[in-house]
């Protein structure tokens, strides 16, 4: 392998060990823009500086994911160029974290967790936390849900998945969790349940559902009303649309009788209810993952 430190540069350091490691990579899969959304809060909430920055030359398909340009009547006038940086903030009780957020690489994924690693060591990081979306069929009227998974399952708190075992695509961020536990650092991972008719718009509830979740997980406290407010305003122009039309109601309400019926049986301990072909199974939340997938891949084809 060829040596991680010539990935990045690092132009600060964490003041007190203990840090909290926030992870958002674009590029896989962030159904409803959920940790899109988290990290535009994050980012327009608090003060940060930068901290250490990528290479992306060495780790970005220009070709496959072409950055915008600006062309103005007679001449270039502007370049979007990809980035890869990692930002040092303060949550509201002055507890410094920090935040890595970029285009996920397509090139040197063994090289690239190596180098974040050796930050994590650095940096002496207590805990890595990935975060992403992912479409499930559930109602908008109801709690979103959030799959977690960890290097040990200690750091679950007693959470439980949905899924039993599934071979998915890749993604930098599971392998970063993977390697990261592999060395012996604690490294989770939250993926909020959004909505499937609503994964490819930007859903501000799904941003609010995980970064309580990384909140209660971490200890960082971070202000949400702003983000609540903007949630409570999409949810209503969503169900303005719902009642709008006879046949998506339908839709809904056949997912909310869904959801409760599942609910209804976790609460009494018993997943045998009387008509469990209304119950969403692995198999069946496995294949909604897998359109989803194939319509992203043919979108970026």
């Amino acid at each position: 392998m060829l040596d991680p430190q010539e990935l990045y540069e690092v132009t600060g350091d964490v003041p007190e060990v203990g840090a909290v490691l926030l992870c958002d990579f674009r590029g896989f899969m962030d159904a409803g823009s959920a940790a899109e959304g988290v990290t535009d809060h994050l980012l327009d909430t608090f003060e940060y500086e930068e901290i250490a920055r990528f290479d992306v030359d060495q780790l970005i398909d220009y070709r496959a994911r072409r950055p915008s340009m600006t062309f103005a009547a007679d001449r270039w006038e502007e370049y979007e160029a990809p980035e890869l940086v990692a930002y040092l903030l303060r949550d509201d009780a002055g507890q410094p974290f920090v935040l890595l957020t970029g285009h996920e690489p397509d090139f040197q994924w063994e090289r690239f967790v190596e180098a974040v690693g050796q930050l994590v060591e650095r940096w002496g990081i207590s805990k890595t936390v990935g975060m992403h979306g992912i479409p499930m069929g559930a109602p908008h009227t109801r709690p979103l849900g959030i799959t977690a998974h960890a290097s040990r399952p200690e750091l679950l708190g007693g959470r439980q998945s949905v899924f039993n075992r599934l071979r998915v695509p890749g993604n930098v961020l599971a392998l970063l969790e993977l390697r990261l536990g592999e060395a012996g650092h604690d490294a989770l991972g939250f993926a909020v349940h959004v909505p499937h008719y609503l994964a490819q718009s930007a859903y501000p509830a799904a941003s609010v559902a995980l970064l309580e979740t990384i909140a209660s997980t971490t200890g960082l406290v971070i202000p949400l009303e702003e983000l609540r407010e903007a949630a409570r305003q999409t949810d209503g122009e969503v169900d303005e649309q719902v009642r709008a039309s006879a046949e998506v109601t339908e839709v809904v309400e056949a997912l909310e009788r869904q959801y409760d019926m599942f609910a209804d049986s976790v609460a009494r301990e018993n997943l045998l209810v009387d008509d469990e072909s209304e119950l969403p199974t692995a198999d069946e939340l496995g294949a909604e993952l897998e359109r989803f997938l194939a319509d992203q891949r043919g979108k970026e084809s």
